[in-house]
C-alpha cells in the first residue's frame, strides 16, 4: 500500500540538542505515528515528535516534544482497513515509489 502523507512542525519547538551532525548534513531524527482510520478534530491523522533513545524511553523522562501534525492526504486505496472518506484521488501520484 502507498500512502501519501503532508507534515508540518514548528521548527521553534525543535530542542537544538537533539540535532547532530552526519556525513551529508545536519540531522534531526523524528517519529511519527498515524491513524490511517481516525482524523482529529483538525483533520490530522497523527503527530510528529523528536526520536527518542532507549535511555530516554526507559527512564520516562523525556516523552519526546511533539513538534507537529502529519494528514493522509492520499492512498492507493489497496488496504483492507483503511477509510477512503474524505481523501482525494490523485491519478497523477508517482507510482514508481520504490516502497
Amino acid at each position: 500500500m502507498k500512502v501519501g502523507i503532508s507534515v508540518r512542525i514548528d521548527v521553534t519547538k525543535i530542542d537544538k540538542s537533539k540535532l547532530y551532525q552526519g556525513a551529508k548534513g545536519n540531522y534531526l531524527d523524528m517519529t511519527t505515528f498515524v491513524d490511517l482510520d481516525n482524523k482529529d478534530e483538525y483533520e490530522n491523522n497523527g503527530f510528529i515528535s523528536h526520536s527518542q533513545t532507549k535511555e530516554e524511553r526507559a527512564s520516562g523522562s523525556d516523552k519526546g516534544r511533539i513538534l507537529g501534525n502529519v494528514k493522509v492526504f492520499w492512498t492507493d486505496g489497496q488496504g483492507d482497513s483503511v477509510s477512503q472518506q474524505g481523501m482525494e484521488s490523485n491519478d497523477d501520484f508517482d507510482d514508481d515509489i520504490p516502497f
